[in-house]
C-alpha cells in the first residue's frame, strides 16, 4: 500500500522533513528545481507552505488534498473559505516564531530610539565631532509602548519591555480577555485611538484580514506623537503605506522600523528604503534557527495527525 503523499513548497528545517519521512512520503519542491507547485497539487493529499499562495483557484486543482500545514502564524496567502469548502483541514503554528519576532521588534525599537542609522551615517561621512553634538537619542525606560495585538507575540514584547526597560505598556486587542492583559501588567483599552496617541513605540502585531487591511492610515498617525515610532512585523498591508511616506518626511513621525510590505519582495527602489529614519528588514523576524526548527516541526506533526485521522492540535479549517 502506496504511503500518502506531502508536497512541501519552501524551504523547511531538515527535521520537519525527517518527521514526515517517517509516515508519508515527502515531496520536497526545492529539490525538484524546474518543477512546480501545479504539478504535484492534483496527486497529493498533504501541503505544507510558508508565503506560497493557495487562492480558490489553485485548491480547485487539489483533487485528494486533505490537509494545508502552513509554517509560521499569518495565514492570508491561504484561501481558508474555499479549504473549508473542500472539506481540507488547515493547521499553523500558532507561538512558535513568537519569540523570534518579539525580539526582532525590540531590536527595530532599539536601533531607531538610539538613532544608530543617523550616527553610523554620520561616522562613514567623517562626521565623528558633529555626531556628538547632534539631538540625543531616546532612553525607551519610562517610555510608553503601543500595541495593537496582544496574542502570542505581543504578549512576548510587553513582557520584555515592561519588565526588562520598565516601559508601561498599552494595548489594543478586541479579542484578548482583560485577565491576559492583567496577567502580563498590559493596561488594555477599549479602543485604538487612546493607544496611538500615547504611544512613544507603536508596535503592530495582528493579523491581516478584510477588516484590518489599512488599520493604521492617514488619519492614525495623525493621532500619533510626532516623536513616535512605528513597528511592523506582522503584514505590510495593516499599514498605509503612502500615508506613512508622507508622515515620516513631514516629520509627523519620528522613524519605522518595518520587516514586512504590502507587496513582496519589496523593490529597491520603494521610497520608504530611500527614508533615513526608516530601518527596514526582508520579512525575516520570525526566521530564527530556533524558529524555523520548531515551526517545521510543529506543523510536520500535525499534518501528520490529520492524515492518520486524528484532530489536530492547532486548527483553522
Amino acid at each position: 500500500m502506496s504511503r500518502p503523499r506531502v508536497l512541501v513548497t519552501e524551504g523547511i528545517h531538515p527535521i520537519g522533513i525527517e518527521r514526515l519521512a517517517r509516515e508519508v512520503e515527502p515531496i520536497y519542491l526545492p529539490d525538484h528545481p524546474g518543477e512546480t507547485v501545479e504539478q504535484y497539487l492534483p496527486e497529493v493529499e498533504g501541503i505544507i507552505v510558508r508565503t506560497f499562495p493557495l487562492s480558490a483557484e489553485t485548491l480547485r486543482g487539489a483533487r485528494k488534498l486533505r490537509v494545508i500545514g502552513k509554517h509560521g502564524v499569518g495565514v492570508d496567502n491561504i484561501d481558508l473559505a474555499a479549504a473549508r469548502a473542500q472539506g481540507i483541514r488547515v493547521v499553523s503554528t500558532p507561538g512558535a516564531n513568537a519569540e523570534a519576532v518579539a525580539e526582532h521588534a525590540l531590536m527595530l525599537m532599539l536601533v531607531l530610539a538610539r538613532r544608530l542609522p543617523t550616527y553610523q551615517q554620520m561616522l562613514r561621512e567623517g562626521h565623528f565631532a558633529l555626531a556628538r553634538r547632534s539631538a540625543l537619542a531616546m532612553d525607551l525606560q519610562g517610555r510608553i509602548l503601543g500595541l495593537v495585538g496582544l496574542g502570542q507575540v505581543g504578549g512576548r514584547l510587553a513582557r520584555i519591555c515592561r519588565q526588562g526597560l520598565g516601559m508601561r505598556v498599552l494595548a489594543y486587542d478586541p479579542y484578548v480577555a482583560r485577565e491576559r492583559a492583567d496577567e502580563l501588567g498590559v493596561e488594555l483599552m477599549p479602543a485604538l485611538g487612546p493607544v496611538l496617541e500615547a504611544a512613544d513605540i507603536l508596535s503592530i502585531h495582528a493579523p491581516l484580514t478584510p477588516e484590518t487591511r489599512g488599520l493604521i492610515g492617514r488619519e492614525e498617525m495623525a493621532r500619533m506623537k510626532p516623536s513616535a515610532i512605528l513597528i511592523n512585523c506582522a503584514r505590510g498591508g495593516l499599514v498605509d503605506e503612502e500615508a506613512l511616506l508622507e508622515a515620516l518626511r513631514a516629520g509627523r513621525l519620528a522613524g519605522a522600523g518595518l520587516d514586512v510590505f504590502a507587496e513582496e519582495p519589496v523593490s529597491p527602489e520603494h521610497p520608504l528604503l530611500r527614508l533615513p529614519n526608516v530601518v527596514a528588514t526582508p520579512h525575516v523576524a520570525g526566521s530564527s534557527a530556533e524558529a524555523f526548527r520548531l515551526m517545521a516541526e510543529t506543523v510536520a506533526e500535525d499534518v501528520l495527525r490529520v492524515l492518520r485521522g486524528e484532530a489536530p492540535l492547532y486548527p483553522l479549517v
